[in-house]
């Protein structure tokens, strides 16, 4: 009866969704700011080829 005893087992699967809410969460907030983030960078890349000239 050891085996019914051993949560080990439990314990991987708990850590395992805990990293794919996290990871969940990340992709989920990149992706609600990406359109801001991108007109951000855009800024930065017009901001050089401006410099340049």
């Amino acid at each position: 009866m050891t085996f019914a005893a051993d949560d080990e087992g439990a314990t991987s699967i708990e850590y395992a969704l805990i990293a794919a809410i996290i990871a969940l969460a990340i992709v989920s907030s990149l992706t609600l700011i990406r359109g801001s983030l991108q007109q951000d960078l855009n800024g930065v890349v017009t901001g050089f080829q401006s410099a340049g000239n």
